[in-house]
């Protein structure tokens, strides 16, 4: 075993740690720690049989000669060593450390595999022509970096187990194995030295005397008793390094396993890389390589045919999705590109550690050349076998340094693809927030436009409009008209196409007209009730059995304070509510005074006595009417020609009091029927009563005519 300074641990950072790690690759893998500790007991039987511990039976040499079996085996080193003590390069043999233990091989191949995952992304934002072409260059560019990874991969491993690092066993398991194969090499000469007794002692067997054959004999079976011990020790020290040997090959086959299906998991990385030439481009084709998409993503073709060209739409939501999709797009390239810049980095880390080893090896060549100058034959020979020792381990770091180089160079070629994109994807986005500010911009000069009209024509009612009947149903127009054409143009700003708001305006219409059935025909009953003929605020209506005075109308409904009877103006403290579709009800009824007229007919029936002049009795009648009329006929002659005036007709006649006598077998009854002023109609009730009793009261019936004789 190689000697270890006192109170130092042997060497075991670049032990191989991804025996343990659960990999999505099925690999078989030896468990973690499960090698050195069968190393050690192989090691404690060899010791056990040999009887001495085996350090020391190996050689007492310093640290550095120790390491060095070149120097062992080689006197003529030792003597040229010896021969030049100040010899600034020492004759160890040139060992390149593998660049990457197998834990950070598999780490650096799952890193590159996830970033080749991103293609995925790319594919899902790309939908413009010149998106797709990016995507295309970048899948070729991708599709090489990861093959190449693959081969620097391979590389790797097999500059682990050509024994280029320790990785691939500890250094202590390592110098075990170099010391139980020096002691089979010392057993198989110690059993040419014991065969070759046995021969002798066989030769001397044959021609001994018989004194002396008892004791060769012994010596015999001794030494076969020997030989034969010795050959056991062999077999136990040839099981040993048999088992150190596969533990190896075991772990550098698993390594090579786990490599291998990453890659059949990843069609990419079969693919072949070209040599000198441009990325994705097979030599002497000039044409684009197809390359492997990621797993999940569709074709190329079928992104062009996914990506064509959208209905043209319009709409400011469309707008402003765009510039919504264009900064999602533009964040997606930029997580891609700091995930291309962290491969590139761990990448360049790798590379930068190989470069270290080699310039190193190189500096190590240099100097012996420059000793070569003046060193004597043996000397020549040592730095021959150093150089070419170097020169080998140059060699060996050739497959692993080359693809690294490529790879850089490719991910840099991808990285500026990307910021073109993102430049691209920055252009497009200023032009869709600026087309979006434009739309914006003349919505709100439309909406400013039609608020100065609204308010242009408010104005102008108010300042030419006198009647407050007109001006209100002016206004409640405009009101009207204003929001409407504020709805509508609002709804084309932000509509996508115009066959979609038309037919999304006419499902709303009819649902509209299904469900809201009774509030559109109240609504439509209000413009009725406004009319020429409708009422107002203030108006004395009747709603069937109702009497009052309108007090609001609204869109939907109508409220009168209601009155103790028709012709009483005393308010019963109650508010009825009706809605505006009475107008259409014809069982119901709606009756209100003409506007500008404010009289109404009344009746009163008396009963007269038996016996009177009847004809004389209606004179007398109609004469009281009219006297108790007089006060008020001014007033009611007036209102009966704004009547006649109002309706265009003069069928009303004269407003003069009536009487009527009706004749039955119970007697005969007085209809007198005269107009009143409704704001007096009780005062005019009580005098026309009065008036109509006392003419009753004071009637006499006619004296009885005698029977004629008969001759």
């Amino acid at each position: 075993m190689p000697a270890v300074e006192p109170g130092r641990a042997p060497q075991r950072s670049r032990r191989l740690d991804f025996r343990g790690r659960e990999l999505r690759y099925d690999a078989p893998m030896p468990r973690q720690g499960s090698i050195p500790r069968l190393i050690a007991a192989v090691l404690g039987a060899a010791a056990l049989c040999t009887g001495a511990p085996l350090a020391a039976q190996a050689p007492a040499a310093s640290p550095t000669s120790a390491a060095s079996p070149t120097s062992a085996a080689s006197p003529t080193s030792a003597a040229s060593q010896t021969a030049h003590p100040a010899a600034s390069v020492p004759a160890t043999p040139a060992t390149l450390a593998a660049p990457m233990t197998g834990a950070e091989i598999i780490q650096t191949l799952d890193q590159t595999v996830d970033w080749y995952r991103t293609l995925a992304d790319q594919q899902k934002v790309a939908n413009e022509p010149s998106d797709l072409l990016i995507l295309s260059e970048n899948r070729q560019i991708a599709n090489q970096v990861v093959a190449l990874g693959f081969e620097v991969a391979r590389a790797a491993a097999d500059l682990l187990t050509q024994g280029g690092s320790s990785s691939i066993a500890p250094e202590a398991s390592a110098g075990s194995a170099r010391a139980l194969s020096d002691r089979r090499q010392k057993l198989d000469a110690q059993i040419q030295a014991i065969q070759a007794q046995i021969d002798s002692t066989r030769q001397k067997l044959g021609a001994a005397t018989s004194r002396t054959r008892g004791e060769l004999q012994a010596k015999l079976a001794e030494l076969e008793g020997e030989l034969g011990l010795v050959n056991v020790k062999k077999d136990i020290l040839s099981s040993i390094l048999g088992v150190a040997s596969d533990s190896g090959a075991n772990e550098s086959s698993a390594l090579r396993s786990q490599i291998d299906a990453m890659a059949v998991a990843l069609p990419a990385a079969t693919s072949a890389v070209p040599t000198g030439s441009a990325p994705g481009v097979t030599p002497g084709s000039g044409a684009p390589r197809a390359a492997a998409a990621p797993a999940g993503a569709p074709a190329a073709g079928q992104l062009v045919a996914g990506g064509a060209a959208a209905p043209s739409r319009f709409g400011l939501w469309d707008d402003a999705a765009e510039v919504f999709r264009l900064s999602e797009k533009m964040t997606t390239v930029d997580a891609i590109d700091r995930r291309t810049q962290a491969l590139e980095s761990a990448l360049a880390q790798i590379r930068s550690h190989l470069v270290d080893e080699m310039h190193a090896l190189s500096v190590r060549g240099d100097a012996l050349v420059a000793q070569a100058d003046s060193a004597d034959a043996a000397a020549l020979t040592a730095a021959r076998d150093q150089l070419n020792s170097i020169a080998a381990e140059l060699k060996r770091a050739t497959p692993i340094l080359v693809p690294l180089s490529k790879q850089d160079a490719l991910l840099e070629q991808y990285r500026r693809s990307l910021k073109n994109w993102h430049e691209a994807i920055r252009g497009q986005s200023a032009d869709a927030l600026k087309s979006l500010g434009i739309r914006l911009g003349v919505l709100l000069v439309i909406l400013g436009v039609v608020f100065v009209v609204a308010e242009l024509w408010r104005r102008a009612v108010l300042k030419y409009i006198q009647d407050s009947r007109r001006r209100y149903q002016l206004l409640l127009l405009r009101r009207i008209a204003l929001w409407f054409l504020v709805i509508v143009i609002i709804g084309f700003a932000f509509a996508s196409e115009l066959g979609s708001i038309v037919t999304f305006a006419g499902l709303i219409t009819a649902g509209i007209a299904v469900a809201m059935q009774s509030v559109l025909v109240s609504i439509v009953g209000y413009f009725f009730l406004i009319g020429k003929y409708g009422i107002r605020i203030g108006d004395r209506v009747q709603i069937g059995e109702v009497n009052g005075e309108i007090i609001e109308l609204g869109l939907v409904r109508m409220y009168l304070m209601e009155f103790a009877g028709q012709s009483s103006p005393s308010p019963t403290g109650r508010v009825a509510a009706f809605p505006n579709s009475v107008v259409f009800q014809v069982s119901t009824g709606l009756f209100k005074q003409i506007p500008g007229v404010s009289f109404a007919w009344h009746d009163i029936t008396l009963s007269l006595p038996p016996g009177v002049d009847y004809a004389s009795t209606k004179k007398k009648l109609f004469a009281a009417a009219n006297e108790a009329l007089v006060d008020y006929r001014e007033e009611i002659e007036r209102q009966t020609q704004e009547l006649n005036r109002t309706t265009m007709s003069s069928a009303g006649g004269a407003a003069q009091p009536t009487v009527q006598l009706s004749y039955s077998a119970k007697g005969v009854d007085a209809h007198v029927r005269y107009p009143v002023h409704l704001p007096h109609a009780a005062e005019i009730d009580e005098r026309m009563s009065r008036t109509l009793l006392q003419v009753v009261s004071g009637l006499t019936p006619l004296p009885a005519t005698p029977p004629a004789a008969h001759a």
